[in-house]
């Protein structure tokens, strides 16, 4: 690609989801297109992926090891194609194109007992919709929408969200006092102070809220 957009991305992406189903999560580091520095790090690409019931996974900022395997095929990749770089894209993707070949069918490898990537490789049962299923809550959260400028209504005041997130419902989840966790589907984005009108991150040990078929 000319540029690692959210553009130029996210039909690859989708071609990949039709070929081989959706998976149930995406590990991914904090820049983008895959996150952003909003409410919850979700950029355009996560908040797609989240509509259809994948889980961004993010690692935390400057620690590539929590992505090693990743990180590990990327500089094997690098050195066997890319040191240097080829005179022009089509040249360059000839040479991604073989490695992937020789990646996945040819070469055994030591974390796979010496089988290879192609032999272990079972497809997703999931199946991409383009039209994911409807975000939705339970009938005691507060629901709101976000507007153009990435912002929500609570009472008369107005509460940043992200422009990621215009036109999405997001659900309030009442807990304690004046607290509310905040969710954009099974993904929690923080917890709204509605005094202060502030929004928390959320803890490290948060989990995916579970949803309904009709919640996905």
């Amino acid at each position: 690609m000319k540029h690692p957009d959210t553009m130029y991305v996210m039909p690859l992406f989708e071609a990949a989801f039709r070929e081989y189903g959706l998976p149930e999560s995406i590990r991914i580091d904090n820049g983008p297109p895959f996150a952003s520095v909003g409410l919850g790090g979700l950029s355009q690409l996560s908040v797609w992926w989240i509509k259809q019931g994948i889980r961004p996974e993010r690692i935390e900022p400057g620690k590539p090891a929590q992505n090693g395997r990743h990180e590990r095929m990327h500089r094997t990749m690098k050195q066997e194609t890319a040191q240097p770089p080829l005179a022009n894209l089509r040249e360059q993707q000839k040479a991604f194109d073989l490695f992937r070949h020789e990646y996945n069918y040819q070469r055994p490898h030591q974390a796979l007992q010496g089988r290879t990537p192609a032999e272990c490789y079972e497809p997703s049962p999931r199946l991409y919709r383009s039209r994911p299923r409807k975000v939705s809550y339970p009938g005691d959260y507060e629901v709101r929408y976000v507007s153009d400028g990435g912002h929500l209504r609570w009472n008369s005041a107005k509460v940043f969200i992200g422009r990621s997130l215009v036109g999405e419902p997001i659900g309030f989840q009442p807990i304690c006092d004046n607290n509310w966790r905040v969710w954009f589907s099974f993904y929690e984005l923080g917890i709204f102070d509605e005094e202060k009108l502030l929004i928390r991150p959320p803890s490290s040990a948060a989990k995916p809220r579970k949803t309904t078929k009709s919640a996905a």
